[in-house]
């Protein structure tokens, strides 16, 4: 698969948030047991990481292979669940699969913060062709872009280690990406003036 095909929006959107909702309901249903696995005692949240891998690899593998492409974020994202969900299930601590967070967040707000050194907006690369919009109002985007992933990155270190783990699952999987959801199109609105107007293109 080499072109970029189109997709049902809503068939995407099952894709990439399928998996975060089904480690939300598969948490609540097994969040009070505990698991005895080659003698190790596992908690319901472990086991509900360890299941919530592989949905998440087979939903971008469907993904794949209806549209021919992957993003380099959520090939990032991708490689940060599997990683820091094989060290929760490993040494059986839930604290690793907590901090992935912090350090995706922390991760993109480190690259964005390194283009804008020099000059460059890198979510340009990204969304240019779904959002014409001027250099400067791609800067500004990626300014306070950059400062928006630091403070969910800061935010989740905050809530993890201060409150419940059941606190933590459902700003995870529901206010944090809704925060930035929230943030993109406020930000989309503000922006209007910096875009590009196709009639004069």
């Amino acid at each position: 698969m080499t072109g970029k095909k189109d997709i049902n929006p809503f068939l995407k959107q099952v894709l990439e948030l399928g998996p975060p909702l089904a480690f939300f309901f598969i948490y609540l249903r097994l969040r009070d047991d505990s698991f005895l696995i080659g003698g190790i005692e596992y908690s319901g949240f472990i086991i509900a990481t360890i299941i919530f891998v592989p949905l998440m690899l087979a939903a971008m593998g469907v993904l794949w292979f209806l549209t021919g492409k992957l993003s380099r974020m959520q090939i990032f994202t991708a490689f940060m669940v599997i990683f820091f969900g094989g060290l929760t299930a490993w040494f059986n601590d839930e604290r690793f699969f907590k901090m992935k967070t912090t350090l995706v967040y922390g991760f993109f707000s480190v690259i964005l913060g390194i283009g804008l050194l020099q000059g460059k907006s890198y979510l340009a690369y990204v969304l240019d062709e779904m959002l014409p919009m001027r250099h400067e109002g791609w800067m500004i985007l990626t300014r306070r872009l950059c400062g928006c992933f630091v403070v969910l990155a800061v935010a989740n270190e905050i809530v993890w280690r201060t409150m419940s783990t059941d606190l933590w699952v459902k700003i995870e999987t529901f206010a944090f990406p809704i925060a930035l959801m929230a943030f993109l199109m406020l930000q989309f609105n503000l922006l209007q003036n910096h875009m590009d107007d196709p009639d004069h293109q």
